[in-house]
């Protein structure tokens, strides 16, 4: 072979290690890169950055699956093209067991690892929500999803916050009616998902988590926020015409204003806990807190 028959190969060879190292260089650089683009701040809640090395992790496999592809890809391209003194067609070749052992053994083992550490994390966050809520010391507080609002039962405080439909109109800054749960920082939460009506899900964009609320069944989230702040969240279920306003916040205060809230709250006359077989516009004396 001519020496300038291979000067393609070393080209692409040496444009995949560029673009490898540049890829390396950005990923140390940027935070952002480092999370995976993942909203939110790092260490909102304990559970977050599980999550995110589980996002990352994954991504980072296909990239290097995708590497590989391409690079192989132009290798092909560049050391198999068609020559100017080449006549003919090329030799044809039926199969080759070696390489389709390959693309076969190798795929199946990148699926196995994925489901091994998908299943892992997955299961610690299922035994979070049930061991550590065995403790005195964690809040419960029952999130009750309706057509289109949520309404939330301290049920230690025995007292409650009912939402109505946000409208977005333009009319009126969301705001000024979206209903909002507080928590107590560094303070271990079980939320208790219920719906008086269809299916909801309840998710808080930063928290990297979000779990369905199905009409007649009891799910839970258990968490310790860790970050103050104020977080958006949505249902994230289609559940009728007007899904998209189901909006609410999760601020994150000390426990001073925590406790100062739950007094605003009593001293409204909203004590007790919200039923579960309510309509969805029911509320007490037709109206509640926002």
């Amino acid at each position: 072979m001519r020496p300038d028959d291979r000067d393609p190969t070393r080209r692409a060879g040496r444009l995949i290690a560029v673009a490898s190292a540049a890829a390396l260089l950005l990923t140390g650089c940027s935070q952002e890169v480092q999370r995976g683009w993942m909203p939110g701040p790092p260490g909102v809640t304990d559970e977050t950055e599980r999550i995110t090395s589980l996002w990352v992790g994954s991504w980072i496999a296909a990239l290097a699956v995708g590497v590989l592809t391409w690079g192989l890809i132009i290798w092909c391209m560049a050391a198999y093209r068609r020559r100017k003194d080449d006549v003919g067609l090329p030799p044809q070749v039926r199969y080759n067991v070696p390489i389709e052992v390959l693309y076969t053994v190798v795929p199946l083992f990148m699926v196995a690892v994925l489901f091994y550490f998908t299943a892992r994390d997955q299961t610690i966050l299922t035994e979070d929500e049930v061991a550590r809520t065995s403790s005195e010391d964690v809040l419960e507080i029952n999130v009750v999803g309706k057509q289109w609002s949520w309404d939330f039962n301290y049920v230690e405080e025995d007292v409650f916050s009912t939402g109505v439909q946000v409208p977005l109109d333009g009319t009126n800054g969301p705001e000024a009616v979206i209903p909002t749960l507080y928590l107590p920082v560094d303070q271990r939460v079980q939320i208790h998902l219920t719906s008086r009506d269809v299916i909801h899900s309840f998710w808080v964009v930063d928290f990297l988590y979000k779990k369905d609320v199905v009409p007649g069944r009891d799910n839970y989230i258990a968490f310790t926020p860790q970050e103050e702040g104020v977080y958006v969240g949505k249902c994230a279920e289609l559940c009728g015409e007007f899904h998209s306003e189901m909006l609410f916040n999760v601020e994150v205060v000390t426990a001073e204003r925590f406790d100062e809230e739950m007094d605003r709250l009593r001293d409204a006359g909203q004590t007790g806990q919200l039923e579960n077989d309510l309509g969805r516009s029911d509320g007490p004396e037709g109206g509640g807190d926002q």
